[in-house]
């Protein structure tokens, strides 16, 4: 069987798994928390596996990894429409009153939004023909993903009260995917140079 489509169905089964969790009432005492915790969440680790692909790519020489990225960051952005979409509901009611007030008050939640809203963009774009239409312009576009990183990591890292063991292993894991581009982009230049 293609392997496009198990990714694509094994991707499918948080939201599953969330919505079989609501429905049999095992979402915990505050289940909206719950439900804004979990899509937040997994948005950053489909973000995360998105930016494994070309190192992955680089590493194994297999090109089937760069045919997942695009699906990767779709669920990314999916998860992360769930997760503000949960925050309208349950957290801020879609109260506009209170959504200033939250976004003036809680910084995390700022750049929150930031990393949503650019992923906008990138969903928009990811499709064959506006890479096509947008030629070099699409790369540079597409490049905002290490600032959504950036921003997704510290929105986890800020909003987290206790425990910063998770989301300090998520900016870790995003320091050691930025870090491998840099060094590959380097090693390159230089190999390049030194022919």
């Amino acid at each position: 069987m293609p392997i496009k489509p198990l990714v694509f169905a094994a991707s499918l089964l948080p939201l599953v798994l969330l919505i079989y969790q609501g429905v049999t009432f095992q979402l915990g005492p505050d289940p909206g928390k719950t439900l804004v915790l979990a899509s937040g969440e997994w948005s950053l680790r489909f973000l995360l596996l998105t930016l494994a692909m070309t190192p992955l790519r680089q590493l194994t020489k297999r090109p089937i990894w760069m045919r997942l990225r695009r699906m990767l960051g779709l669920y990314s952005w999916f998860y992360a429409s769930v997760h503000l979409l949960a925050v309208l509901t349950y957290l801020l009611g879609w109260s506009l009153a209170i959504f200033l007030e939250e976004f003036t008050e809680r910084p995390y939640m700022a750049l929150g939004i930031c990393a949503w809203v650019l992923m906008v963009p990138l969903g928009i774009t990811s499709t064959r023909w506006m890479q096509k239409k947008l030629r070099r312009h699409w790369h540079s576009l597409h490049r905002l993903v290490y600032l959504i990183g950036m921003l997704a990591c510290a929105h986890f890292i800020w909003l987290v009260r206790a425990d910063y063991f998770d989301a300090l292993i998520y900016s870790l894991v995003l320091v050691l995917l930025l870090a491998f581009r840099v060094w590959n982009s380097a090693w390159i230049r230089r190999f390049t140079i030194n022919r």
